[in-house]
Parts: C-alpha cells; structure tokens; sequence
C-alpha cells in the first residue's frame, strides 16, 4: 500500500516512468497491441511486457479481446486511464513550447473534426479564472 500523503507522489508511482506515458500517449493514439506497441516504442519485449502489466494492475489499462476477433489481446484505457487525456496534452504542449527549435519538424495535436490546433491548457479557479503558481498552496490534511 502506498503510504506517499503527496497526490502527485503516488500518481509518480503509476506513470512516472517514460516508457509507462509513451504506452499511455500510445493508447490514445489508438495502439492496442503488444507488437505495435513494440514497433512503435522500440522498446525490449520484457519491459513492455512489465509496463503493461502495472498499468493493468493499476486500472489505467484494460485487458481485451482483440476487436477483431483473432485470438490477440488489446490493452485499452479504463476509465482511470482516459483522465490521463490533460497529462498527455499538457506534457506534450510543454514540449512543443520548449523543446523544438524553430522550424524543427514535429508532431502536432489537432481536432478530428476541424483540423485546428487544440488550445492550450490552463489551471483555473473554481470561478473560472486562470491561476499561475503564486496563486495556490498545498494544504496537509
């Protein structure tokens, strides 16, 4: 049982290892399979194989029959997993802010339906207003 009184410690705990959130921003991508996991993540067949099964044993991930009938299982967020959706989309527009050089190719998020950029996150008020860090304190309960 994890004992950590830090949110954000315990959620560490669950995703906080690269290959853990590239299996994540994967599902949502649409990856299902073991083997396109690998093919798309490039990473050794045991450590997928341990990713997976922590994410499945913490709720985020979901074991499946393969949609398409064959005898393949899928790995496909829970519940849990798709809140995971702001996490991806906020790491991945720190990235895009920070860690490309002007013009360097990358990939871009945009909405299905309108092919438009999705806007940026922000933390808000219960009021709807936009909170920076010098706005909120850690409470121990």
């Amino acid at each position: 049982m994890n004992t950590a009184t830090c949110p954000v410690a315990r959620a560490l705990d669950v995703v906080g290892d690269r290959w853990s959130l590239l299996i994540v921003r994967d599902a949502f991508d649409g990856v299902s399979r073991f083997g396109d996991f690998q093919a798309s993540l490039g990473m050794a067949r045991n450590i997928l194989a341990s990713r997976l099964k922590a994410l499945v044993e913490d709720g985020v991930l979901e074991v499946q029959p393969a949609a398409d009938g064959s005898a393949y299982q899928q790995y496909v967020l829970t519940a849990k997993g798709q809140l995971l959706f702001p996490v991806i989309v906020s790491l991945r527009q720190w990235g895009e802010g920070h860690l490309f050089r002007k013009g360097e190719r990358r990939s871009r998020l945009v909405e299905r339906s309108t092919g438009k950029p999705v806007a940026r996150l922000e933390v808000s008020s219960a009021g709807g207003g936009r909170l920076v860090p010098g706005d909120v304190v850690v409470l121990d309960k």
